[in-house]
């Protein structure tokens, strides 16, 4: 098989209280409060995480994420960096990757570039490789009004 495809899907609500940061793609935002969980809670990296195993047939992204949040580790992009280490060892790479968010806040476009560079740099992929689309979806769900944020991916991999 020369190329595998996976979907991948996150949710966070914002946390109330507290001085959490909010951090998407690797970009922490200060003027929106961060997201209930145990880590960082970036919806981002965890719905790519999700993805990339899925393409590869492996075990749920929690598997090895939770361990690591237990042992400490709260920050996403290093659980991104051990999917892509199971996609080299399963002989694939990225071939481009498709992220859609849902929420009110924050938006999106400001960050999109940096999201993108941040992404690119450990999926050891090139930036136009990775396609950002955002909605409020007119504010028919939670996270359209602005309580959280939910993200679909999907990857698409290739043998190297």
């Amino acid at each position: 098989m020369n190329f595998r495809v996976g979907i991948g899907q996150d949710s966070h609500p914002f946390k109330k209280d507290g001085d959490k940061k909010c951090v998407l793609g690797g970009v922490g935002i200060s003027d929106v409060p961060g997201f209930v969980g145990n880590s960082d809670g970036d919806v981002i990296i965890h719905a790519l995480c999700a993805a990339i195993e899925q393409a590869l047939g492996r075990k749920n992204f929690s598997t090895y994420s939770d361990d690591m949040c237990k042992s400490g580790i709260t920050d996403s992009r290093e659980y991104l960096k051990v999917a892509v280490s199971h996609m080299k060892e399963d002989g694939y790479k990225i071939n481009n990757v498709g992220i859609s968010v849902e929420c009110k806040t924050p938006k999106i476009l400001p960050i999109e570039d940096k999201i993108k560079q941040n992404l690119a740099l450990i999926l050891e992929t090139q930036v136009e490789n990775i396609g950002i689309n955002a909605t409020t979806g007119e504010g028919m769900t939670a996270f359209g009004r602005g309580e959280g944020v939910q993200v679909f991916v999907i990857v698409s991999l290739i043998k190297k």
